[in-house]
């Protein structure tokens, strides 16, 4: 019986590569990665501090997942602010902040890009949200994960359009690429500098996965089925952590997704 949803099970995995004392960065608009987080704190990990983009800010404790209160949330937790520069430039380097980022497109060695469909800079099809520190970080980090709620060939692609975080490429200095990825469909690695099947989801096949890739897949040796949550994980996400539902933002999209954010707006008397 399988009594969780989708989000449920991202945000699980996510929390799962936690590791406690790490210092993890929050991004912006990331629910799916915070409610991750925020379990693993909750769980096994108590140690961990939040780098907040949202306010530029470093935090110890934490607040229930939210959308038109967000901002006040976290800041009034806040242990210090930092300016953007400051905080690219001294506190990435420093602590290696585990992070999540959400690609548009990403290729087999982990490149990635966050900046825009298609091959005319000046006139895309598709300007993308940017990429805010991400080719500074990516060129030093060592623990750069990725997530995508919904697998698709338009993000597994042979050439990403524009290439804003750095993968597996010959002759890097610093970093070491892209350490894991979550989707809706399972997990996956670059152990050999190539994107590779781990773990699918259950009751998704490896014929499934294959079809939504725009390349070839590498598939383990002792590839595996994901573990479900278990029944306290789901109880600290719908109830302690989530209990708004914010993460689910991720995975919907059209009219689904805009009467789930009106009903948590509404829920937060912020409309």
């Amino acid at each position: 019986m399988f009594d969780f949803t989708i989000d449920e099970l991202i945000s699980v995995c996510i929390a799962r590569q936690v590791v406690d004392g790490e210092l993890l960065a929050q991004g912006i608009n990331t629910p799916l990665v915070m409610a991750g987080f925020i379990l693993a704190k909750c769980t096994h990990a108590p140690n961990v501090k939040f780098t907040s983009a949202i306010g530029q800010s470093l935090v110890q404790e934490w607040s229930p997942l939210g959308v038109g209160r967000v901002e006040d949330m976290w800041l009034s937790k806040a242990q210090m602010h930092f300016g953007f520069v400051a905080g690219s430039a001294d506190l990435l380097p420093t602590y290696e902040l585990k992070e999540f980022f959400r690609p548009a497109q990403v290729d087999a060695v982990g490149n990635f890009n966050n900046v825009a469909f298609g091959s005319d800079y000046l006139r895309p099809r598709m300007r993308l949200p940017g990429t805010g520190g991400i080719p500074d970080v990516t060129t030093f980090s060592t623990k750069i994960h990725l997530y995508v709620p919904r697998h698709s060939r338009v993000t597994f692609v042979e050439t990403p359009d524009y290439v804003s975080g750095m993968g597996h490429v010959p002759h890097r200095k610093r970093g070491a690429g892209v350490k894991y990825l979550i989707t809706d469909l399972g997990q996956f690695d670059w152990l050999n500098g190539r994107m590779r099947l781990t773990h699918v989801h259950p009751r998704i096949s490896v014929e499934q996965i294959q079809k939504k890739m725009g390349f070839q897949l590498e598939i383990a040796t002792d590839l595996s089925e994901t573990i479900p949550p278990s029944a306290d994980e789901l109880h600290l996400l719908r109830e302690t952590i989530d209990p708004l539902g914010v993460r689910k933002l991720e995975t919907l999209g059209g009219s689904a997704r805009k009467e789930l954010l009106t009903q948590i707006l509404a829920a937060e008397n912020a409309l």
